[in-house]
C-alpha cells in the first residue's frame, strides 16, 4: 500500500479510475433509456471508457507502485458491476432467449466464482484462485462483445450485431472454461 507523508493513502489514480467506473454505472443506465438516436452510441463510449480504464488502473496500479487492498477489492467489483448492469439492460433491449442465456451465464459465473474467491479467502487460499489470464482475455471478449451490442440496434441482419453476438458467445464459453479452472483449483477444498 502506498504511504504519503506517514499515512496511507487509497485515493490513488488506479482506485480514483476503478471509482469513476462505479460511477459511470447510473451514467450508463440513464444514457441508455434517453429518446434520442445517439444514446446507443453514447453507452457504447461510456462502456468502452469503463472497459478502457480496467485495464489503465491495473497497469497504473503495477507501473507506479500504487496497489492497495481497495483497490484490489474494488476492480473486481467494479467489472463486475459494469457488466451486469449493461447485460441486464441488453436483455430487454435484444428480449430473447439467444441474447437471456449467455447474460444468465455470465452473470451467474460472476457470482459463483466471486463465492469461492470469498470462501478461499477465508481458507488462507485465496492465490489458489487468482484471476487467470483465460480470465483477462474472456473480460476483454466480453467488454467488446457488449460496447458492439450497446452501440447497435438489436437488428440481426447487422454484421457488428453478428460479430457481437459471435465474440458474446465466445466470451460465454471463456467464462464457463474460467469457471472450471477455478472450481478446479479449489476442489480439494471443496470435497473435504
Amino acid at each position: 500500500m502506498q504511504q504519503v507523508a506517514g499515512k496511507h493513502t487509497f485515493l490513488t489514480i488506479p482506485n480514483m479510475l476503478t471509482l469513476l467506473r462505479i460511477a459511470l454505472i447510473p451514467v450508463l443506465v440513464v444514457v441508455f433509456y434517453l429518446p434520442y438516436k445517439w444514446s446507443a452510441m453514447a453507452g457504447a463510449v461510456i462502456f468502452a471508457i469503463a472497459g478502457i480504464t480496467d485495464w489503465v488502473d491495473g497497469y497504473l496500479a503495477r507501473k507506479m507502485g500504487q496497489s492497495t487492498k481497495l483497490g484490489a477489492f474494488l476492480d473486481p467489483v467494479a467489472d463486475k458491476l459494469m457488466v451486469a448492469a449493461a447485460l441486464v439492460l441488453l436483455v430487454e433491449l435484444h428480449a430473447s432467449a439467444l441474447f437471456a442465456i449467455p447474460a444468465i451465464v455470465i452473470i451467474s459465473r460472476e457470482i459463483t466464482v466471486s463465492a469461492l474467491r470469498e470462501w478461499m479467502a477465508e481458507l488462507g487460499k485465496r492465490a489458489s484462485v487468482a484471476v487467470s489470464y483465460i480470465g483477462k482475455v474472456k473480460t476483454t471478449v466480453q467488454m467488446v462483445a457488449i460496447t458492439g451490442l450497446l452501440a447497435n440496434e438489436p437488428d440481426m441482419e447487422n454484421w457488428v450485431v453478428w460479430l457481437a453476438y459471435a465474440l458474446l458467445y465466445a466470451a460465454t464459453a471463456l467464462t464457463l472454461w474460467s469457471m472450471v479452472v477455478y472450481l478446479k483449483a479449489a476442489w480439494p477444498d471443496l470435497k473435504e
